[in-house]
Order: structure tokens, then sequence, then C-alpha cells
């Protein structure tokens, strides 16, 4: 359904990116890769796709890098249709203990790209009057955890700049909403659960159990191929009038 389409997913290498990409992919978008992993093992994940896949390294704290990474795909892959922002980072620690330059990072990738991936894919897509901008939030993007201030804020951020989009394209043919997940098993989330394991002196299905259990009721991980699957829909004409969503997929994190 998305033959001809070219979709842009940053921090795309391993985790939510790269499952989201998987699926746009797999219904026929031509993908644009970022990230800083592997990207060999990345590439190796789409044999058999039927797609054109580009990759490009910018680096999403430099807005010089974000534009030519938006000219690349441009040039070698094709006009952006489908803008997912998805690169984030995180940092954890007190407000008064937090270091300067840790909160500039979290706040540059998580929410300034954004803004620097948006404003350049707009003019083109509205010249088509057809897009996609899906911003990958966060459930802290709609609600908050103690010594997570630069991602709170950033992800907060994120879900506020997704509905200003909206309301800036509510009369043309492209839409901008938000997914907000709660815990996915990706490297970021692996780096907490290892964390929890060495705080709690246990073993890591023990640490992976304890922290479902703080806030997802389900008790289950969200799998990135999941958020692809959501993402894909919000691709498709049955979501023309879905504008500034912000779409929790949390388990239950948010209804209690």
């Amino acid at each position: 359904m998305l033959k001809g389409k070219t979709a842009l997913v940053t921090g795309s290498t391993s985790g939510i990116g790269l499952g989201i990409a998987k699926v746009l992919a797999r219904h026929g978008a031509k993908v644009v890769l970022n990230g800083f992993g592997d990207v060999d093992a990345a590439r190796a994940e789409f044999r058999g796709f039927d797609a054109q896949i580009g990759y490009h390294p910018a680096d999403m704290t430099r807005p010089e890098q974000i534009a030519e990474m938006m000219a690349y795909a441009e040039r070698e892959v094709g006009a952006i249709d489908i803008l997912v922002n998805n690169a984030g980072i995180q940092h954890v620690a007190r407000v008064e203990d937090f270091p300067v330059e840790k909160w500039d990072a979290v706040l540059a990738i998580n929410l300034s790209s954004a803004f620097h991936t948006a404003r350049l894919a707009l003019p083109g897509m509205r010249a088509r009057n057809w897009g996609r901008i899906l911003n990958i939030a966060s459930a802290h993007g709609l609600v908050a955890s103690a010594e997570k201030s630069a991602y709170v804020a950033s992800k907060h951020g994120l879900v506020g700049f997704t509905k200003t989009l909206a309301l800036e394209t509510a009369a043309t043919g492209i839409t901008a909403n938000a997914i907000c997940p709660g815990w996915v098993l990706t490297p970021l989330v692996q780096k907490q659960v290892e964390a929890r394991a060495a705080k709690d002196q246990t073993d890591l299905e023990e640490a992976k159990r304890r922290l479902l259990a703080d806030k997802q009721p389900s008790m289950q991980f969200t799998t990135p191929e999941q958020l692809g699957e959501l993402a894909l829909f919000l691709c498709s004409a049955a979501a023309d009038n879905i504008r500034g969503a912000a779409i929790n997929v949390d388990g239950g994190w948010l209804a209690q």
C-alpha cells in the first residue's frame, strides 16, 4: 500500500525505529535508515524485501548534518513522504545532579531533531499535498517519572510539537501524530533492566518483571513490530482524519 512512497526513519539501526522501518518496507515503501548502530546488521533485516533501502549517518544533535541527510534522501532515494522521528536517548539523575551536557543532548536528539526534520520535509509534502509525520514520543510524553527530567520534558515537548504540526497542516493531505509507547525491550530499555538487576541484586528476568510491575499492568513488553503496524495504519487512508493524536501503546500504564 506504500508503493512509490519514501520513508525516513531516524534512529532506525535497532529497536523501535528498525521495527517500524521493516513494516513500512514490507508494504512497499522505500526507506532511509539513520543511526549509530550496526548498519550491516540493520540492512540484513531487509533481505528479501522488494524495497530500496538507503542509509545516512547524520548526528541528530547537528542541524547541518540533518539537512545533509534530508538532501541525501531526496537525491538518492526519493522525496520524503513519511517522516518518522524516532531517534532518542535517555539519562537518569535527580535534577540537581543532572549533567548540563546530558540535558542539552537529550533535548537536542529527542525534540529539536524532530523540528529540523519536519521543517525540511514539510515544503515537499505541501507541494504534493500528502505526507505523514509520526513522532515517536513515549508514555513519558503524557506522564512523568522521577529522575527522568530531560526525557520527560523532551517527550512532552514532542507531543506538543505534534499538535502544532497537526494544526498547521489540518486543511492539507498531511497528518501529524505521536505514538507513545510504554516499555519496549529496546537497547535503551535493556540498559535500564541491567541497572535494575544490579541495584536490586537480582537476575535479568526478575528485573524485567519488576520493571513491568512498576508501570505496565499487562506485564508484557510492547514489540517494535506492533509499533510498526500502528505506524502503517497511521499512513493509511483510514487515518486521513487522525490529526494531532498522542496514541499510547502502554499495556494499561496510563489507565491507572
